[in-house]
C-alpha cells in the first residue's frame, strides 16, 4: 500500500507560486511512488473561526469534509505563503476550523508526518512564515520533518508547464519529499 499524501497551499490566489510549488512536489511524490491528493482550500470556502458561530452553528460542512480527507491522509504537504512575516489568514483559519472537536471520530492532525515549502518572490522566499507554521501544527499533534524548502525568486523559478527551472531547486524538492515519504510510511 502506498503512503497517502494530501497537498496543498496556504493560498487562494489562482497563479499562486505556492500552488506551483506544491503541484511541483505532488508530482514528485507520485513519482516516488506516494498516492497524493492535491487539494485548493479555495475549493472549501469557509467562515472566519468564531465560537459563536460555531455554537449555534456547528462545523461547515467544509470543514467536515476537509477534517476526513486530513484524516484519511498519513501526512501532508504544505506550502506556506508568507505574508508579513506569517502564516496566510486562510491556513490559518481552516487549521482552526478543523482542529475544532465534533462528533466525528476524525483525528486530522495527530501524529501526521508533514513538510513544510513556502515560496515567494522575494529574497527570502517566504522562510519567516515556516517557524510559525511549523509551531501551530506541531501544537495540533503533527510530527513537521526538519527538511524544508524556501523558494526565493519565484517569479523566475517556474517554467511554461510549472517545472522548477534550476536542477539545484530541484533536487532540494527531492530531498524534502524523500525525507516526508521515508518517516510517513512508517
Amino acid at each position: 500500500m502506498s503512503t497517502k499524501i494530501l497537498c496543498f497551499a496556504g493560498s487562494l490566489r489562482k497563479d499562486s507560486f505556492n500552488k506551483k510549488l506544491c503541484h511541483a512536489a505532488a508530482q514528485k511524490a507520485a513519482s516516488l511512488g506516494a498516492s497524493i491528493t492535491e487539494i485548493d482550500l479555495a475549493d472549501y470556502p469557509l467562515p472566519i473561526y468564531d465560537g459563536d458561530l460555531e455554537k449555534a452553528s456547528g462545523m461547515p460542512e467544509n470543514a467536515r469534509k476537509l477534517k476526513a480527507m486530513f484524516a484519511e491522509h498519513q501526512g501532508f504537504i504544505i506550502a506556506s505563503p508568507e505574508y508579513n512575516a506569517g502564516i496566510t489568514a486562510v491556513l490559518k483559519n481552516t487549521l482552526d476550523w478543523l482542529s475544532r472537536p465534533d462528533d466525528s471520530e476524525h483525528k486530522p492532525f495527530q501524529d501526521k508526518w508533514v513538510a513544510l515549502l513556502a515560496a515567494s518572490p522575494g529574497a527570502l522566499g517566504g522562510i519567516r512564515a515556516l517557524p510559525n507554521v511549523r509551531f501551530i501544527l506541531e501544537g495540533l499533534g503533527c510530527i513537521v520533518i526538519p527538511d524544508q524548502l524556501a523558494l526565493n525568486k519565484a517569479h523566475e523559478a517556474f517554467d511554461a508547464s510549472g517545472e522548477l527551472v534550476s536542477e539545484q531547486q530541484q533536487q532540494r524538492l527531492e530531498k524534502v519529499v524523500r525525507r516526508l515519504l521515508h518517516f510517513s510510511a512508517r
